[in-house]
């Protein structure tokens, strides 16, 4: 499997989803909860922290606002992503009614300088986190 995708839709409209994805306090507030640095701006900088995963460093690889939001990171903590050893996450808003539909793609496990079963692994760790991090924005989407 060389990617995963999920989609939600979220009850905030598609500006106010944007900043939860893009604004450094608001990703650390429903996915990077040890805190996030995101240089908004392609090549720019971007680092996920989580206290029991450690430091995941990227960088920003496309910016169209209120529209989409790809990154690029390396799947394994406190290493710089090089081919082999990174993803690319992709972030589709699409206005819905009063909310938005999010599609999440996060793909290159295929590509990932790693045995099979490793590989297989690290997807299913990105599907759960996938799956808890949209949902816990979700459920922020009133404070958003």
């Amino acid at each position: 499997m060389d990617s995963i995708e999920r989609e939600v839709y979220v009850e905030a409209r598609p500006e106010k989803v944007w900043n939860a994805l893009t604004q450094p306090e608001q990703f650390a507030r429903w996915y990077a909860f040890g805190g996030a640095e995101i240089d908004l701006r392609p090549g720019g900088r971007l680092v996920m922290r989580w206290d029991e995963h450690g430091e995941y460093l990227g960088f920003v690889e496309k910016v169209e606002p209120g529209r989409r939001f790809a990154y690029r990171y390396a799947v394994e903590p406190d290493t710089e992503p090089v081919p082999g050893n990174s993803n690319l996450v992709e972030f589709t808003l699409t206005p819905e009614g009063e909310g938005t539909r999010l599609l999440v793609v996060e793909s290159g496990f295929d590509r990932l300088d790693r045995p099979e079963d490793v590989r297989a692994k690290q997807a299913e760790d990105a599907s759960q986190g996938w799956d808890g991090g949209l949902a816990a924005l979700s459920a922020l989407a009133p404070e958003l």
